[in-house]
């Protein structure tokens, strides 16, 4: 599209509406029922503000029976009746006739002289008041005025399709209005046009008429039904964009039970701790390298399928095979990774675990396109009905953006918990920790974790519901190498702390809970 001035409408030879194709001054058209764009062809027309056609009104304002609108509103209006056509006249603010809407019999519509930023009816009134009603069309406006005499009744002079623009162009007038309400057709495009006026309009003024039984105030007052065209405007209820909600409609939500959690974890510390897992939350586990991330992650998820939970699994950083026989592995116990295992063994345990299982996996390894995996991850929660997704892990995600890591890892996080908002899945999210500073401290030989260890700390822990961070010394014996599980954020009920240690068994791939040392605590101990 381009920034071409509107010409006239005329036919559409595409979809054969007689009046929405319209003409620009550049040649091209655009028809606004069937969104059909003919580009120009080298015509170049005289733009309408260039235009010095001298316009007179012909016709008389007489009583149209059809419409029921009165003489008195006719001429009021100066709608005028020539022949088999109706004539609506422009004029400026100051009263000034500078062009002719022209309405045929068969719906038709053309412009004489120029067609002018204001709106229909805009020159009868004044420019502030209590309440101003605008409408898509001219009859519309007019019957409207025919039910409330002496109102503020005005008409968009190019329909809803330019609703926004031309209401824009008369901001300075609404700001003198008390209230405006929109009283637009009640179709699609007429609540289409009605909520993108209201961006321009100014906040709290605007309020939206709803018409029972008809499509428009002139089919209403064909109707003889002039009452319902007052309480529509009388009972207009202000408009509020999306997002915002009158504390008032909040009852049934705060009165309906809900259980406190949709599943347990399978570590009882946890669970004590998180009180559970819930649909519509972000859970961040986070660690350094080599700390188990996956491994517990596979642990929680196995747990979950074997409560015939529909899960989805998103391992950027391990083919679906390795993911696969990770998951088997902790649910029969058994080290399938490590060694050759016979097929049959293999098959049999294939059997008695993902192939009873409601598990998908994200089959993209080395694909690391945000927009790719955003995309399916709302697939898994709406398509396949997955209400719990894990994504291990959040580095590899942002391999596949350029630019500053912080406002990177920003941009995910924001997108991943309007995920999580949009479609009510839980959602486990694996991070990295931020290389320590002391060497003595580093992570992966055991250094206490807090939320500014994690990468991009602000967005991560600010926007996750829960975050859990693994500790755990790698260099340490086999008998003391315990994984500390940590609880840094916890949004449900703000504890925080030890929640257990978890010794992984290499051999059967699973964490075995104990019960967590008491934490030295200075102020208490001595």
């Amino acid at each position: 599209m381009t920034d071409a001035e509107f010409v006239r409408h005329e036919p559409c030879n595409n979809c054969g509406s007689s009046d929405a194709n319209s003409l620009y001054t550049d040649g091209h058209y655009f028809c606004f029922s069937c969104q059909t764009y003919t580009p120009a062809e080298g015509i170049n027309l005289i733009s309408q503000s260039q235009m010095t056609t001298n316009v007179t009104l012909r016709g008389s304002p007489e009583r149209l029976n059809k419409r029921r609108l009165s003489e008195k509103t006719c001429q009021f209006f100066r709608i005028y009746r020539d022949g088999d056509t109706l004539r609506f006249p422009y004029f400026t603010s100051d009263g000034v006739l500078q062009g002719v809407k022209i309405k045929t019999k068969k719906k038709i519509f053309h412009y004489e002289g120029v067609s002018t930023d204001t709106l229909f009816g805009q020159h009868l009134f004044p420019t502030s008041g209590k309440r101003i009603v605008i409408t898509e069309g001219e009859l519309d406006a007019a019957s409207c005025y025919e039910a409330m005499p002496g109102w503020p009744m005005v008409s968009l002079p190019h329909g809803a399709a330019s609703a926004k623009k031309d209401i824009q162009k008369q901001i300075p007038l609404f700001q003198g209005y008390d209230t405006i309400v929109l009283f637009f057709d009640q179709d699609d495009p007429g609540r289409k046009a009605a909520e993108e006026a209201c961006s321009v309009l100014p906040p709290g003024k605007v309020k939206i008429a709803r018409l029972e039984g008809f499509k428009d105030a002139s089919e209403a007052l064909q109707a003889n039904d002039a009452e319902a065209i007052r309480k529509a405007i009388w009972e207009a209820k202000p408009f509020r964009p999306d997002g915002i909600v009158d504390g008032k409609s909040l009852l049934e939500i705060v009165t309906t039970p809900q259980t406190p959690f949709d599943h347990e974890y399978p570590f009882q510390g946890l669970n004590q701790k998180l009180h559970g897992i819930r649909y519509g939350e972000l859970t961040t586990f986070c660690a350094g390298s080599g700390s188990g991330k996956t491994s517990i992650i596979r642990h929680i998820a196995t747990d979950l399928l074997n409560k015939d939970e529909h899960v989805g699994i998103l391992e950027l950083e391990a083919s679906n095979r390795r993911t696969a026989l990770g998951l088997m592995s902790t649910a029969v116990g058994k080290n399938l990774i490590l060694g050759e295992h016979e097929e049959e063994e293999l098959k049999s345990v294939f059997e008695r675990t993902i192939a009873n299982w409601d598990l998908y996996l994200f089959d993209g390894f080395g694909s690391f396109d945000p927009d790719i995996i955003y995309n399916r991850i709302e697939y898994l929660a709406t398509g396949l009905e997955c209400r719990v997704v894990f994504l291990d892990h959040l580095s590899i995600l942002l391999s596949g953006l350029d630019g500053d890591e912080r406002r990177m890892i920003d941009t995910t996080m924001t997108k991943l918990r309007s995920l999580v908002e949009r479609t009510g899945i839980a959602l486990f999210l694996v991070s990295h920790l931020r290389r320590a500073t002391n060497d003595r401290n580093s992570h992966e030989e055991g250094g206490r974790v807090s939320l500014s260890n994690l990468r991009g700390s602000h967005s991560i822990a600010q926007i996750s519901d829960s975050v859990v961070a693994l500790e755990r010394d790698q260099q340490a014996d086999s008998e003391r190498s315990f994984t500390t599980v940590r609880v840094l954020k916890n949004r449900y009920s703000g504890e925080t702390g030890v929640a257990c240690e978890l010794a992984y068994d290499l051999n059967t791939c699973r964490f075995k809970e104990h019960e967590a040392t008491p934490e030295f605590n200075p102020n208490t101990d001595f």
